[in-house]
């Protein structure tokens, strides 16, 4: 069993930094695609950033550019870097992993929220 476990959200003024973690528990991680969705009040979830267990990093293209993506396998950990922060870019951010092979079920961490406000 999977359990994920994010932290480092909180309130920023536009144009501030934040960095998110997720930590996984058991042995899934080493082998997974992880990635960071985040949804905002009355819309969908949405993929923000991923990393393949070997490093290649893909980013929707609101984020490109700002927000960078890594991972230590040595810590069972993800984090998501943001900086330039937005206020469009409020929401609640979750860590997502794909087992690889993929069997057809992810897990997801239980979120935490970002808020970018002056």
């Amino acid at each position: 069993q999977v359990q994920l476990v994010e932290s480092g959200g909180g309130l920023v003024q536009p144009g501030g930094s934040l960095r998110l973690s997720c930590a996984a528990s058991g042995t899934m991680f080493r082998t997974a695609a992880m990635s960071w969705y985040r949804q905002a009040p009355g819309k969908q979830r949405g993929m923000v950033a991923t990393i393949t267990s070997g490093g290649s990093t893909n980013y929707s293209d609101s984020v490109k550019g700002r927000f960078t993506i890594s991972r230590d396998n040595a810590k069972n950990t993800v984090y998501l870097q943001m900086n330039s922060l937005k206020p469009e870019d409020t929401a609640v951010y979750y860590c997502n992993l794909r087992p690889r092979p993929y069997y057809g079920r992810d897990y997801w961490g239980q979120g935490t929220q970002v808020t970018v406000s002056s």
